[in-house]
């Protein structure tokens, strides 16, 4: 019964990573793909819903373009990726969105932009006047000038963000694309009787001992361990949480309609949550 009020959402936020976004073959972008995640984005919008796309792949894209076979190691080359890596990819969004008449905008991120009350302040109201006049906007962290997104683990991966990012600017729905269909009890790439969990109404003790921090891709940062910080920090806010599998980007639609694909994570607002708090404590454990 659940399922069938997500079609009643109005403020979405999707997160799609690298390696939904790449041919797992060549990680060069999946452009097919992007084309259909496009459309989808924009009859969200055409819908009269605010949509939001946080979306990896930068340094996926910058390391292929400057001839890197393996991922980087060093934080400076990563940058020097994602520096290259962030322009082609919006490049690339930028013209599909053109091609349905939808207007796009970038949101670079860092922690400081939240830690700090001026800059915080200036996002929510940059994402909401975006709203207002129709735009999609694309948000990724800043890799290029901020060591602290690419290795500061539990904050710096896209999964984390897109919850904080949901938070900030009050959504309702947060979908997070991903390379299997849903939290598992156990990770089904390498156990066949791991069973789908379809809902979750408590993030308790016992899911998070399910959880795996790696999901084993050399693209992606966000195992299931990150995808359940980040439906911690949406459920809190309000928001309900789904993941869903990111090879095929039309169940974004089926989720919406109702249908019974995923895991999805029900809200359960706190009165007192507050999502600074969050940060300062993960900036504390990793100073």
């Amino acid at each position: 019964m659940k399922r069938k009020t997500l079609k009643n959402k109005k403020r979405i936020v999707i997160k799609i990573g690298s390696a939904s976004l790449t041919h797992h073959e060549t990680g060069l972008l999946n452009l097919d793909k992007m084309e259909r995640l496009v459309r989808i984005l924009t009859n969200l919008r055409n819908h009269g819903r605010d949509v939001i796309l946080v979306s990896s792949g930068a340094i996926a894209v910058g390391r292929n373009a400057l001839g890197f076979v393996e991922k980087p190691t060093e934080i400076s080359i990563k940058q020097a990726c994602a520096a290259v890596g962030q322009a082609r990819l919006m490049m690339v969004y930028q013209k599909l969105f053109s091609e349905y008449n939808q207007m796009a905008a970038q949101i670079l991120m860092t922690k400081d932009t939240m830690l700090n009350d001026i800059s915080r302040k200036n996002a929510q109201n940059t994402f909401n006047e975006l709203f207002k006049l129709g735009v999609i906007p694309i948000v990724n962290e800043n890799d290029t000038v901020s060591t602290d997104e690419i290795d500061i683990g539990d904050f710096g991966d896209n999964d984390t963000l897109s919850a904080i990012v949901t938070a900030l600017v009050g959504g309702d729905l947060l979908i997070l694309l991903s390379d299997i269909d849903g939290f598992y009890t156990d990770d089904p790439h390498r156990n066949k009787d791991a069973k789908l969990i379809s809902y979750v109404d408590e993030i308790n003790d016992e899911l998070l001992k399910m959880a795996k921090s790696s999901t084993g891709c050399s693209l992606g940062t966000g195992g299931m361990a990150t995808k359940l910080s980040a439906a911690k920090i949406a459920n809190a806010s309000g928001a309900d949480m789904a993941i869903v599998n990111g090879d095929d980007v039309r169940n974004i639609n089926r989720l919406i309609d109702g249908k019974d694909i995923g895991t999805l994570f029900i809200a359960h607002k706190a009165k007192d949550f507050n999502i600074m708090d969050y940060i300062r404590t993960k900036t504390k454990q990793f100073s």
